[in-house]
């Protein structure tokens, strides 16, 4: 089976978790598009979505689908959304497509976390994918320097501006053992905005394909 077609039959998986009546918090990337054509599928029976980048509110829209502000719907049910990395305890690596902030913020009002991978993504140990960290453009200096007293190696990456408006580093060389101790670690940097390990809000399902990681 194809990576792509693992995608769509996680997305699809996803499905299931999804209630009539729901306003459905939304990730970014490739296996979310594949979620985002199911979820339109059954547009009617949902209030509506709230988004985590530019890029989904685009997609959702144009497909018919309500996009609400987090500010407004409040507390959500469900958050379905994909991963750069994940572990066998559901923490994950998130940030590929530079809306780790966002993605955050929908992941923490959510009650549910689906996280939809394929195959390829699930590591024993995380960190083989360059974690991304979301940083205040002035701060980018400054904090790739405590990121080196870390034992990683961060690159810029050059030419992307998030949706805050802010940067990306990535951080290359890192094991990360400890997740919910590093997420908490990095938090702490001044000019950091958001860590893309999430640990201390993990995922509550991982769909590999059909199946629910065990």
């Amino acid at each position: 089976m194809s990576q792509d077609e693992e995608k769509r039959k996680a997305a699809r998986a996803a499905m299931r978790y999804v209630e009539p009546g729901m306003v459905v918090g939304v990730g970014t990337g490739s296996t979310v598009a594949h979620f985002i054509d199911a979820l339109a599928e059954r547009r009617h029976e949902i209030a509506g979505a709230v988004s985590s980048s530019e890029w989904s509110t685009n997609r959702l829209k144009g497909h018919g689908i309500e996009v609400l502000d987090l500010n407004v719907a409040g507390d959500l049910p469900l958050y379905v959304d994909g991963a750069d990395e994940c572990d066998g305890n559901r923490c994950l690596i998130k940030g590929g497509g530079a809306a780790l902030t966002r993605e955050k913020i929908v992941a923490a009002a959510s009650k549910k976390f689906v996280c939809v991978i394929d195959a390829s993504k699930r590591v024993d140990v995380l960190g083989t994918f360059p974690l991304p960290i979301e940083v205040i453009p002035m701060a980018r200096s400054y904090v790739a320097r405590e990121l080196v007293k870390r034992g990683g190696t961060p690159v810029w990456r050059d030419g992307v501006v998030t949706d805050n408006g802010n940067w990306i580093l990535d951080v290359h060389r890192l094991r990360i053992a400890q997740p919910v101790e590093m997420e908490r670690d990095l938090n702490q940097i001044a000019g950091v905005v958001s860590v893309g390990l999430f640990a201390a809000r993990r995922a509550d399902v991982v769909l590999i394909g059909d199946r629910e990681m065990a």
